[in-house]
């Protein structure tokens, strides 16, 4: 069999053909790493405008880099085609799996809280690329549908990947609707020739059919009010999505809410799909993940002389006429009082109230042996490694002391001992158990057995901090972190060297190992690859290091931002993400089964 190839890619096996071109599973030549191609259809490369959008626009959809965004990592023309190519979302099997095709696979209804995660994942990603711009418009998506939805079944449920991005944009404002359009066109006139035989159609055919049905009515030329937003577009498609999701169908006409169908419904969707789904964009909302963490509050009416459609409309800020689908989850009926009379009466004496003493703990920490890092002139970063790894620079900081290992159960166990639960005083999340090794039972903490001297997991950014100052420590500096791990060699690629073995390191396998199981790297500290990543102090940003390379002392990342930064890799990681130099990042109240830490404190060397 003879496998075509455009450009240095490698064409496996073809995994779709949609509105917006064929996509395959594709592998670099030379990387030998997989990735999904998106070849772009061949009618719109002789569209006059089509070079100029593509030169101006391909450089933003490169940079958009968020958690539950397919990664782009090429765009270029070879061979007479057009192609992006991305990162490829896989299951285990070896499969592409969309939103359809999920739904599909699990035609029994979901819990209502995977249904939640899923519609944040969404959420996130559009919030943040509605706040990119290209020039003084803002980025939007344009044609967002169930199948360019991509679902990755993990142990902690599902997650969801937006791809095509601004692809719509990239081929022309009309050309998707004219297409779209020109399709259901020749689909009616087939059936109407033949409608008493089935036509089955192409999955071209029902892609371009989907496209229309996720249209919002400014796209489709109706109810336009106002200046175009493509953002609101998408929010509209949002809403679709949704009500999909729990439906199982789209919204045709006078069409039922969730709660309507689904009573034991504990989250207000019904709110978030009929804002989402204003014929008018103005009305609809601007960001979408206050929206849906808003609905996860239980909604009760309660009897009022208010009418009905009052209630709704004071409940859920929008007109009576647009909530008509909307019905209270839950009536508290009055309740009588079988001795009105009881209220005017008094007591002869008030017993003053006294909490329960508890008793005092004095649980001491359990220390972890530290190396000493000697301050000087460090080179971070790669020039060969991810794009918010550029550009390689120097930098200058003071000594540090490091933990020779991430912090284990057995130590955290005493910390949440002391702390008398799973928040901190601001009550954060300081770990999630179900996600860790340390179980609560009867009251009382304990380590499944066997994982006492394993690292911690589950533990949130917030835990990781609260932890440190219990022990008098504080988390790493992203520059200190990757100083320690290259052991004081400049130009080694992984803690051990240029390169590593499953001998040298925890990593691609099925679970965490105890700590100090493999050799140190050449400071004597442990587990800098692999096992766990590992949570430092720094905001993540993207094009940190462009500003790092003119504030090289001691810098200590960006003054805000939305992700903290994560390093090392960890024990189901790929050899890639071992590398010194490999960033990481996420959400710092995150709680997951990779993500762990450890802690330095500052030292002051004799002279």
């Amino acid at each position: 069999m003879t496998v075509k190839s455009i450009g240095d890619y490698a064409l496996i096996k073809e995994l779709g053909k949609g509105s917006l071109g064929t996509l395959f599973y594709a592998e670099h030549r030379f990387l030998k790493r997989p990735f999904a191609l998106k070849i772009l259809p061949n009618e719109i490369v002789s569209d006059p405008g089509f070079i100029e959008r593509f030169e101006k626009e391909v450089s933003a959809l490169s940079t958009l880099d968020h958690p539950h965004i397919v990664k782009v990592h090429n765009v270029s023309f070879a061979d007479g085609q057009y192609f992006l190519a991305s990162d490829c979302i896989l299951q285990e099997e070896g499969v592409a799996l969309n939103l359809d095709q999920y739904l599909a696979k699990h035609p029994t209804r979901f819990l209502e809280e995977t249904l939640f995660k899923i519609v944040l994942q969404i959420a996130e990603a559009l919030d943040y690329v509605h706040s990119k711009k290209i020039g003084e418009q803002t980025l939007a998506h344009r044609a967002l549908k169930s199948n360019n939805i991509l679902i990755q079944e993990r142990a902690d449920g599902p997650h969801a990947y937006l791809s095509d991005f601004g692809l719509s944009r990239l081929l022309g404002a009309g050309w998707l609707f004219h297409r779209t359009c020109d399709t259901i066109s020749e689909v009616m006139n087939a059936r109407s020739l033949n409608p008493l035989v089935p036509q089955e159609l192409s999955d071209l055919q029902k892609s371009f059919i989907q496209s229309f049905s996720f249209l919002a009515p400014e796209h489709k030329g109706w109810a336009q009010t106002g200046a175009y937003d493509e953002a609101k577009a998408d929010v509209y498609a949002f809403g679709l999505i949704t009500y999909y999701l729990h439906m199982r169908e789209l919204p045709q006409g006078y069409f039922e809410m969730p709660s309507h169908r689904l009573q034991d419904l504990k989250y207000d969707w019904d709110r978030l799909i009929s804002l989402c789904l204003q014929p008018d964009p103005s009305k609809r909302p601007s960001q979408l993940v206050p929206l849906v963490l808003d609905i996860k509050k239980a909604v009760t009416y309660k009897i009022s002389e208010k009418s009905t459609e009052e209630r709704i409309e004071e409940a859920s800020g929008l007109p009576h006429q647009l909530k008509l689908h909307l019905k209270p989850t839950q009536i508290v009926r009055p309740q009588f009082d079988a001795d009105p009379g009881a209220i005017f009466q008094t007591e002869n004496a008030v017993m003053q109230y006294r909490p329960e003493t508890q008793e005092a703990k004095n649980t001491d920490p359990i220390m972890t042996e530290m190396s000493i890092i000697p301050g000087g002139a460090f080179f971070r970063g790669s020039n060969n490694g991810g794009r918010d790894e550029i550009p390689r620079h120097q930098v200058v900081i003071d000594p540090f002391a490091i933990d020779v290992h991430p912090v284990t159960n057995e130590q955290f166990v005493r910390f949440l001992d002391v702390l008398g639960g799973e928040k901190d005083g601001n009550n954060s999340d300081v770990i999630r158990l179900r996600e860790s090794r340390v179980k609560r039972s009867n009251g009382r903490l304990n380590i499944e057995s066997g994982y006492a001297k394993h690292p911690v997991v589950g533990v949130t950014w917030y835990g990781a901090v609260a932890y440190a100052k219990w022990v008098g420590k504080r988390l790493p500096t992203e520059v200190e972190w990757e100083i320690a791990a290259c052991g004081g060699q400049e130009e080694v690629v992984y803690p051990v060297g240029n390169n590593i073995e499953r001998s040298q390191a925890n990593f691609f396998s099925s679970d965490t190992t105890a700590v100090m199981s493999y050799p140190p790297n050449n400071y004597g500290i442990y587990d800098m690859a692999g096992n766990v990543y590992e949570w430092c102090n720094d905001w993540y940003d993207y094009h940190y290091y462009n500003i790092s390379v003119q504030e090289p002392n001691n810098p200590k990342g960006p003054q805000q931002g939305v992700y903290r930064v994560l390093r090392g890799g960890c024990w189901k990681s790929l050899k890639e993400d071992l590398r010194c130099a490999h960033r990481h990042r996420n959400n710092p109240g995150v709680m997951n089964g990779t993500y762990g830490f450890r802690c330095v404190a500052d030292v002051t060397l004799g002279q």
